[in-house]
């Protein structure tokens, strides 16, 4: 999470340590645990006890980029330098986070002087290859990193965070073959039994792996290596989500959450979750709750217009808030070399178009669709969707179309969309008429609702209602020339729609019957087959004209 702390807040260090000091190694421990706000309070303690050791700075600034505070971990490695300037560990520290950004010459000219500075430093050494297994991946360096570590093991062969680290770049370099960075990991567990890390590296290879079984035993044994150790309980939480077992991954996730009381990065973390495990409602109490005590996190304004997205909820004021959340993710992020992905103008179009802002929510949607064509195609369809709202049927029509194009086919309720377009386009060329337009859409609209039935369950009977529908419209209606088309597609709907189904098909079922009852009256003069359709006319509404109408003419009234 992205908190701007000052300077002067930050070195504020005299008011707010305990009254012992912990060791260096204590405070990086609960940093590798994700006990963020406890390991601060000792790096604290020791720059005050030592405030010339570059070492202090350094891993403080590690403990603010490992809580997601980059801005605040700058601060603090530009700190070490000043004090500690020959120790090459804060230099590593600030090519990290310009790595980051995205700054990769000024980054490469400070890991350049740490490399320089720490050449007989396994430590630093160790650090420097972290920085190019963790960079963005297009920065990534798995080859130089494994050099750096080699050499690192040549200074301590016994060092367990070098094979760690080895590790992982080795599966950066090999990502589909688990063995060597098995290896690797499992000489950090020799050499440091005591340590849960290598442990829970192996339960993720495994989980990559898809061996399940075998990836939550190793996140269990790292927990009894370390009840403390928090990354566990995550990788427990999220792998139990993926097995459905949401009851199990919030017990998980809950234990996470209570070794980092209050902490605004593992709130942030059970936020995540409840989203990933679609429980929005609770998932915008807890970005809510969070953001009373601190605003400021980007990511958490993205997340909670994404929830308030994912609602299903009518309500516009909710779908108010998620673009007003959305916004200022936007805003907070825009100008810093940020990388949208689709997601963000998916949701944030969908709250646009949610809230009334049609066109708007749709230039968004287009900005998804242009990030990858091929992946987000599927979003042409929620473009249509926009358009037809909107009643701009000619743009969902475009929408629809562009489907195909990006090697995709459309599903029944793409054809049934598109299909209603077509129609209520040639509807209006009628109004305005132009009958030719009109009747060359009708067709359009009419494959397209052949399409759906085909597409379509067989018990599913909407693709041959709006057949009917549009083939009425196709037919002539002089009355010497009647060719009753509908006839053949009312027929199967009203045949498809059981009793019991026909008050949830009202308006369809009266309109198919009232046709079928006509034809039977006047095509064939077949009144018993014609009192069949208009009974069930009158069954679904008791004062309908046109059959109140047909029964008197049978009584003579």
């Amino acid at each position: 999470m992205n908190k701007h702390i000052r300077l002067s807040c930050i070195l504020a260090l005299g008011s707010c340590f305990f009254a012992s000091a912990q060791s260096l190694q204590d405070a990086i421990t609960k940093t590798e645990n994700e006990r963020f706000d406890a390991a601060a309070a000792d790096f604290r303690q020791l720059i005050a006890k030592e405030p010339s050791k570059g070492d202090n700075y350094f891993y403080f600034g590690e403990n603010y980029l490992k809580n997601g505070n980059a801005d605040s971990a700058l601060i603090m490695y530009k700190k070490g330098t000043e004090v500690h300037p020959t120790n090459g560990l804060n230099f590593v520290g600030i090519g990290k986070v310009l790595l980051l950004q995205g700054k990769e010459a000024d980054a490469n000219t400070n890991l350049f002087k740490a490399k320089t500075l720490g050449a007989k430093s396994a430590n630093t050494l160790i650090e420097l290859a972290e920085a190019y297994i963790t960079a963005p991946e297009k920065l990534r360096k798995p080859d130089e990193a494994i050099a750096l570590l080699d050499n690192a093991l040549k200074l301590e062969a016994k060092n367990a965070e070098a094979h760690i680290l080895k590790g992982d770049a080795l599966e950066i370099l090999h990502p589909t073959e688990g063995g060597p960075a098995i290896k690797e990991y499992e000489d950090a567990q020799k050499l440091n039994p005591k340590s849960p890390k290598a442990v829970l590296r192996q339960g993720k290879l495994f989980l990559r792996a898809r061996n399940y079984q075998l990836a939550l035993e190793k996140y269990k044994e790292a927990i009894k290596i370390d009840p403390t150790f928090a990354p566990a309980y995550i990788e427990i939480a999220e792998l139990y989500h993926k097995a459905n077992q949401d009851n199990n991954a919030l017990e998980s996730i809950k234990k996470y959450l209570e070794l980092n009381t209050n902490n605004p990065y593992a709130r942030g973390r059970y936020a995540s979750f409840l989203f990933e495990s679609k429980q929005y409602i609770d998932c915008i109490k807890e970005i809510e709750d969070i953001q009373k005590k601190d605003a400021g996190d980007a990511y958490l304004y993205r997340l909670l217009g994404y929830a308030y997205d994912e609602t299903g909820n009518k309500d516009t004021a909710a779908y108010s808030k998620g673009l007003k959340a959305i916004t200022i993710f936007f805003q907070k992020t825009e100008g810093k070399d940020f990388k949208y992905i689709a997601e963000d103008y998916k949701h944030k179009g969908s709250l646009l178009s949610k809230t009334g802002k049609d066109s708007l929510g749709a230039l968004e949607l287009q900005k998804a669709i242009d990030i990858d064509p091929t992946k987000n195609c599927e979003l042409y369809g929620d473009m249509g969707k926009i358009w037809m709202k909107a009643k701009k049927y000619d743009k969902a029509i475009i929408s629809y179309e562009k489907i195909p194009s990006c090697g995709k086919t459309l599903s029944g309720q793409n054809y049934y969309d598109l299909g209603r377009a077509y129609y209520f386009l040639a509807a209006n060329k009628q109004k305005e008429k132009k009958e030719t337009e009109a009747m060359d859409l009708f067709i359009k609209a009419d494959t397209c609702f052949s399409k759906l039935t085909q597409v379509s369950p067989p018990t599913y009977p909407v693709g041959y209602f709006w057949r009917g529908k549009t083939n009425l419209q196709l037919d002539v209606k002089d009355a010497k020339n009647e060719k009753w088309l509908a006839k053949p597609y009312y027929e199967k709907a009203v045949e498809i729609v059981k009793p019991e189904e026909r008050v949830v098909n009202k308006v369809n079922m009266i309109d198919a019957c009232s046709y079928l009852g006509y034809y039977y009256v006047k095509a064939m003069k077949d009144n018993e087959k014609a009192k069949i359709y208009w009974n069930i006319v009158k069954e679904l509404d008791p004062n309908n004209e046109k059959a109140n109408a047909f029964f008197k003419s049978l009584t003579g009234k």
